[in-house]
């Protein structure tokens, strides 16, 4: 148990804690530095490093959670309140990582090859909104992970 706690607890602090860096500091550091074309070049780039680890992520919280789901609460009968809301709330962030990933993310990588700064400034925009909102859902996801049982 402890070593699926310990995996399903980094990949969250991975996840979450990279939304956090991106938009509470990059995002303004990279407004008040760089003109728009070279925001969106950095998002871009950015973004597709960031991806990468956000789906090994998804793949480790998915595994970790079930399995400990199965093996040590006995199913979702036996699981309490904040498990099923941890749950609830991490299907949902993954989805909405889903949609940024094959929707606004790819059109911002076509519209940097195709040299459209307000194209990919609208798109830079439009994730910047998902990943607030998946910050929210995440930052509660960890305080129902780590305080949930005691709420």
């Amino acid at each position: 148990m402890g070593i699926l706690i310990a995996i399903h607890t980094l990949a969250a602090v991975i996840w979450v804690g990279g939304m956090f860096f991106a938009y509470m500091a990059l995002r303004p550091a990279a407004v008040t530095v760089l003109e728009p074309a070279q925001r969106a070049l950095l998002w871009c780039h950015t973004l597709s490093v960031f991806f990468r680890w956000v789906w090994v992520c998804v793949v480790a919280l998915l595994a970790s959670g079930y399995t400990m789901i199965g093996s040590y609460f006995g199913g979702m009968a036996s699981a309490g309140w904040h498990i099923h809301a941890m749950q609830g709330l991490g299907l949902l962030m993954m989805l909405l990582f889903l949609h940024v990933y094959f929707a606004p993310y790819r059109r911002l990588k076509k519209a940097i090859e195709a040299d459209d700064t307000a194209e990919a400034g609208r798109r830079v925009g439009q994730i910047r909104m998902m990943v607030g909102i998946n910050l929210v859902l995440g930052l509660l996801v960890v305080v129902l992970g780590s305080a949930g049982r005691y709420l």
